[in-house]
């Protein structure tokens, strides 16, 4: 009897768990992501290591490099097997043929005074001047400010800012900040040969033998001390020293793992120096994880073209965003409050939730419809329900009335029973495979056919045409890796660049239906900030996958994206009220702000308590919005993330580079969020100043402080000398009275504010002097109240 009610009751438990799958690693499995990294410690592929500068002509900065052929060879020693690398003969026939020891084109190009960019080939390429989608103007400028010099040994190139040096035999390029100090260096083989026991790939190519396909390992030197940020949207280490990063577009699974829904091919060092890895192919990349003083660039491309970029962050991320895109400003709108769950089903759904939340006061701007807005869930056909769906032209004009605007959900790919597929094989607008046929179940639309973009954009203009405001880019991580694409490549080059061929196909549309640039999207590439905004993916509903979230929001931050947003409470499962509460303020502090998920994620659904405390978080935000609207326009002209790292502000702060669990909000406000059940926390506060309390009035210095919550769950300071920019409460942006601001001042009698009214979208600083405004640009326009 005891054991049946045991077996009943595991019975139960198995029948109310919600099961979820997620990609296991190392399987071999469906678009699992690519890690090149083996080929580069394989005793069957050869390696050409970069030896030396044989021929350079500085006018041009051109010439060619010699690279020696290398194989890994074995030597037993102490019941050990080592390895190391060995210089080896050519192996082609008829040897009269082949290049033992290849000489290939290098070249350095100028783009900034703060910019370089050292361009090298394994072997003939006839691409290499074609436009890029992933560079604003789609080619790289030309900067003439760089000047010559002869130095002992090879040559140099300096700007205000910086300088190259390239050494001649061995072949090496340093480079340095305006005072001399050495940033970085490449790794080459007389750096470790005799020097460690290690062996090390050092700045070269490999030529597999499986294929005699080609790639480069761009080796450079790491300095004691160095730390490394950026890479996209990662939930791992912040600082990636010491890590192994795979850049390969991947539906994550959420926000604990080490793949990324936003891999982007730059980072920035600690040292002064950014690098941005112009490619799209698969990219691993270890920073000192496989041997501690040396980064090594796998580059899945057979030619190599590397940024780089001398300065301190700001200076990085505005120059790296100079040449990759900066985004356009967002519509107010996109600046409210997102109410979303998955999903909601009808009309009726929608209208019930509108209403509740003007009924409970909670602010809002957008109503989001998930996967269930079509006649059957998930299956994207671009048709409202009709069955659930009275009119939803007027449903929609209904909500804009009310302060409303809608978003609804799609994906690129077509099931076998969406009445669309049939089309779309047959006017060939997918992905294809080797044959020519479908790759994977799903049709995967080919986003690098014109034919397929124009196809898809009268599908997408179908809905802003109702009055749509905003279109979710869900996916876009699984575009096949052997897959034929209409741009003549395979996926190799294709898969990582779908996600922002997918991005600005949306962006377009929606600009030329709405005159706004606005999306929703998960997934990215380099240059797909141009095109905001994108969200952090499916969070478990925990603590850590909280923190995780926060982490990523930095990471991207430092990828050249200005706005980012994240699902209030996690995804995967509905919040308790304790983890939501303290999830909300960090969700209305950030760029944009939606509650999506499993439900409930209505506020109402909870306490009352809880709805309160929802509802103060939410005021809050729509008070600030002055200063997040300013705040966010100056971050997009100057390539800022508005969830800023500290050292971004406080570069010379040592400590302001090891927080990973804070962030400003634009550039005067801090917030640590509270990431477990707790009212108080060590917060570091970065520079020499001091800090105000937002909710207490509380002053702290500088340096590490255990500060209490206020009534609003999280803890949040204000830099002294800053003025906030507030306005009077709306239940909508729509209905923000932008003629009447208050400017609060914290600490200091002196301050200043940016200002930016979204009727011209022009940015304005405002000086304050003993409670007083010096000069008032908006005069006419706009009052101005000072309070402390």
């Amino acid at each position: 009897m005891k054991i049946s009610i045991k077996i009943l009751s595991l019975a139960v438990l198995v029948s109310t768990v919600n099961i979820v799958y997620g990609q296991l690693q190392g399987m071999g499995t469906l678009n699992e992501p690519i890690d090149i990294s083996p080929d580069f410690a394989s005793y069957t592929n050869t390696y050409y290591l970069a030896n030396e500068l044989k021929s350079f002509d500085p006018a041009s900065a051109s010439g060619t490099v010699e690279y020696k052929r290398y194989e890994y060879s074995t030597r037993q020693a102490f019941n050990n097997m080592l390895s190391s690398l060995t210089a080896v003969n050519a192996n082609e026939f008829p040897g009269i043929e082949y290049e033992a020891s290849p000489n290939l084109p290098f070249s350095i190009q100028f783009v900034s005074p703060r910019a370089f960019r050292i361009v090298m080939n394994s072997g003939p390429d006839n691409t290499m001047d074609e436009p890029s989608l992933m560079l604003v103007d789609g080619k790289a400028p030309v900067d003439n400010s760089w000047k010559y010099s002869a130095v002992e040994g090879g040559h140099k190139y300096a700007s205000a800012f910086g300088s190259i040096v390239i050494k001649t035999n061995p072949w090496k390029v340093l480079v340095y900040d305006q005072n001399g100090r050495e940033l970085t260096s490449t790794n080459i083989n007389a750096d470790n040969m005799g020097k460690t026991y290690t062996p090390v790939m050092p700045f070269g190519y490999v030529r597999r033998a499986s294929d005699y396909s080609r790639s480069f390992s761009a080796s450079l030197n790491l300095a004691p001390g160095e730390k490394i940020f950026g890479l996209g949207e990662s939930f791992t280490n912040f600082d990636k020293r010491g890590t192994r990063v795979v850049l390969f577009a991947d539906d994550a699974n959420g926000v604990q793992n080490e793949t990324m829904y936003k891999p982007i091919p730059f980072y920035m060092s600690s040292r002064g120096y950014g690098v941005f890895m112009h490619t799209s192919t698969p990219i691993t990349c270890d920073f000192g994880k496989y041997f501690s003083n040396v980064q090594q660039l796998m580059i899945g491309d057979e030619a190599l073209d590397l940024f780089f970029f001398i300065g301190e962050p700001k200076e990085i991320l505005d120059e790296y965003t100079d040449l990759t895109g900066k985004p356009t400003m967002p519509p107010l709108w996109s600046f409210g409050f997102w109410m979303s769950r998955i999903t909601y089903f009808s009309e009726e759904d929608g209208r019930n939730v509108a209403k509740k939340l003007r009924e409970n006061k909670i602010p809002s701007d957008v109503i989001h419809f998930d996967t269930g807005w079509f006649e059957t869930d998930w299956r994207c056909d671009y048709q409202f329900s009709e069955s659930r769906f009275d009119d939803p032209e007027q449903m929609i004009k209904d909500f804009r009335k009310d302060g409303f605007e809608t978003c609804l959900w799609q994906l690129p790919y077509f099931v076998p029973k969406n009445s669309l597929f049939n089309e779309i094989v047959e006017k060939g607008l997918h992905v294809k495979s080797f044959k020519g046929n479908v790759p994977y179940e799903d049709a995967v639309l080919d986003f690098s056919n014109p034919e397929t973009v124009e196809w898809y954009q009268q599908k997408i203009a179908g809905l802003l045409k109702l009055g749509v405001g905003a279109i979710k880019v869900d996916f876009g991580e699984a575009a096949p890796i052997n897959g034929i694409y209409a741009s003549g490549r395979t996926g190799f080059y294709e898969h990582n660049l779908y996600p922002l061929r997918y991005n600005k196909a949306v962006a377009e549309i929606t600009k030329e239906i709405t005159g706004e640039t606005i999306i929703w999207a998960r997934s990215t590439w380099a240059g797909s900030q141009r095109y905001p905004l994108h969200w952090g993916g499916d969070a478990a509903s925990t603590n850590s996958a909280m923190a995780a979230t926060l982490r990523g929001g930095l990471s991207i931050g430092l990828s050249g994206f200005s706005f980012w947003s994240h699902d209030i409470g996690g995804f995967v499962e509905s919040a308790s009220e304790d983890l939501y509460s303290r999830w909300t303020p960090f969700g209305m502090l950030s760029s944009h702000t939606r509650s999506h998920g499993e439900p409930p994620t209505e506020p109402w659904e909870y306490s009352d308590s809880f709805m309160d405390g929802f509802r103060n978080a939410a005021n809050l935000r729509y008070q600030l919005m002055p200063y997040i609207y300013a705040q966010s326009k100056h971050s997009a002209e100057n390539g800022l993330p508005m969830m800023r790292a500290l050292f971004i502000e406080y570069p010379n702060d040592p400590g302001a580079w090891l927080v990973d669990d804070a962030y400003l909000f634009g550039q005067d406000i801090l917030v640590a969020p509270l990431f477990e059940n707790v009212t108080s926390r060590n917060v570091y506060l970065p520079g020499e100043g001091k800090w105000i309390d937002y909710q207490t009035g509380k002053t702290y210095n500088a340096g590490w402080n255990k500060i209490e919550a206020g009534k609003i769950p999280v803890i949040m300071l204000v830099r002294d000398g800053a003025a906030i920019p507030h306005a009077k409460l709306a239940q909508s942006t729509k209905f923000i009275d932008w003629s009447n601001i208050e400017l609060r001042v914290f600490g200091s009698s002196k301050a200043k504010a940016y200002v930016c009214l979204p009727s011209d979208q022009v940015l304005h600083q405002i000086e304050i002097s003993g409670g007083k405004v010096i000069s008032n640009p908006l005069e006419g326009t706009t009052k101005l109240k000072i309070t402390k």
